[in-house]
């Protein structure tokens, strides 16, 4: 695992807040010139700190205007099942994580779905009819207060 140094969590704290500053900007407020900064970042990209790049989209402005967290048991808990999930599920784009969770239920995923209708439909044409599945439990978000993005750095 790769050691931040406090400049390092500077850089990493900022890039996530802003993530297309520039690297000039960048580097004025972590006090350093631009080719150290740039190569703290490329180092801090090589070494998997900075996973990569990305907007984040209000998903209502893309109608996705329902948001579910979904809990599901598989038919049995063996690697290869869970392996075959893991895959299938990759190409859903509708779900956007999946976590494997302790307790009664074998994995959490976050989807999202223009509305209930669509999201019926996903689910009886999409994660339904995967066979090793044994149980689907959903709970539909009425009202998200809010969502970070950012990791709290230390």
């Amino acid at each position: 695992m790769y050691k931040l140094d406090s400049k390092d969590k500077a850089i990493v704290e900022i890039l996530q807040k802003q993530g297309r500053i520039s690297i000039s900007d960048l580097a004025q407020q972590v006090s350093l010139s631009d080719k150290p900064c740039l190569r703290r970042v490329k180092k801090l990209e090589q070494s998997g700190v900075i996973e990569g790049y990305s907007a984040i989209i209000n998903r209502r402005a893309v109608d996705h205007s329902v948001l579910v967290y979904a809990f599901v048991r598989l038919a049995a808990n063996t690697d290869t099942l869970a392996q075959k999930f893991e895959q299938t599920l990759v190409d859903l784009e509708h779900v956007l994580e999946c976590s494997v969770v302790t307790g009664s239920y074998d994995y959490l995923l976050k989807i999202v779905a223009e509305d209930l209708e669509s999201y019926e439909s996903f689910v009886k044409k999409s994660l339904g009819r995967l066979d090793f599945i044994s149980t689907i439990e959903s709970t539909v978000v009425l009202k998200q207060t809010f969502s970070r993005t950012t990791l709290p750095i230390k």
